[in-house]
């Protein structure tokens, strides 16, 4: 049996407790099973952000730090650098999560009034395809962490390896996010689905009544596709819709992927440059 995360082990669960189908002690090694790939999960996005933060932090940067749980084990190297080399290193977030595990490791935070430019910025990513095309916010941040890789000379992507697919949508299956404007959400799903099809919902919260809220007070969209897509297009075209903050398509701006895999080894992309050769960033010099 292939187990996939808690979803089949729910369904075991819900299975053992009303159907008896299960003896206790299987269900028990099937418990343990899940918890082993989890533990693989989790190795692999240790690796992929220990590798990013020693390859491209140096002393006297300028860092954008994302959000999501990758981005925790990025957080943790860094200040263990900062610490051991007595780096000075000034760190702009990308929401009230990322500052608020900055702040906890007593790291230096800034923002973008201060700290305008930033030599490289690093965040996670909910898909990354074979041109490092992005699909981003599924935490709900997506317009910061926009922002704050747009002010880099040199975006790095970190995730596990179930983020690296050919296509976007191939692996993440719930959509791009889009964050607007709350008054007018309902515009945007009919103007969504009546230019591009698929279909449109508006986040709900998971532990709260109502929807997610974003750090900017909007709304966010998950519009879920059918077919692949001229995503460049498609993104200027969502931009323009009234009522749309941003988009969660991430395109044409990252340069290097890192993923980490589940014997915690970890491999790389990168963006080519138009002579072929990759895009250079200055802090690996």
């Amino acid at each position: 049996m292939k187990l996939r995360g808690f979803t089949t082990l729910a369904r075991i669960s819900s299975c053992v407790l009303k159907k008896n189908c299960l003896k206790p002690s299987l269900f028990c090694v099937l418990r343990r099973c899940c918890s082993s790939e989890m533990d693989l999960i989790t190795q692999a996005k240790q690796s992929a952000a220990y590798q990013a933060i020693d390859n491209h932090v140096k002393n006297g940067q300028a860092l954008g730090i994302g959000s999501g749980s990758t981005i925790v084990f990025a957080i943790n190297r860094l200040a263990e650098r900062v610490q051991e080399e007595n780096l000075n290193v000034v760190c702009v977030p990308t929401s009230f999560q990322s500052k608020q595990l900055l702040t906890e490791k007593g790291l230096t935070v800034s923002d973008l009034e201060r700290t305008p430019s930033l030599d490289v910025a690093i965040d996670g990513a909910d898909e990354v395809d074979k041109d490092l095309n992005l699909i981003k916010g599924g935490g709900a941040a997506c317009t910061q962490e926009k922002i704050v890789a747009s002010c880099a000379k040199y975006f790095v992507v970190i995730a596990d390896h179930r983020k690296d697919s050919k296509l976007l949508g191939e692996q993440w299956k719930k959509g791009v996010p889009i964050e607007v404007i709350p008054m007018g959400y309902v515009p945007v799903i009919r103007a969504i689905e009546k230019n591009l099809g698929g279909k449109a919902e508006l986040r709900m919260g998971a532990n709260k009544a109502g929807p997610v809220v974003t750090d900017n007070g909007n709304f966010i969209l998950d519009w879920k596709f059918d077919e692949k897509k001229d995503w460049k297009k498609v993104n200027m075209e969502i931009s323009m819709i009234p009522g749309v903050v941003e988009t969660g398509l991430f395109i044409n701006m990252a340069q290097r992927a890192y993923f980490g895999m589940p014997d915690g080894s970890v491999t790389f992309r990168e963006k080519l440059s138009r002579n072929g050769t990759p895009e250079c960033d200055e802090s690996e010099k």
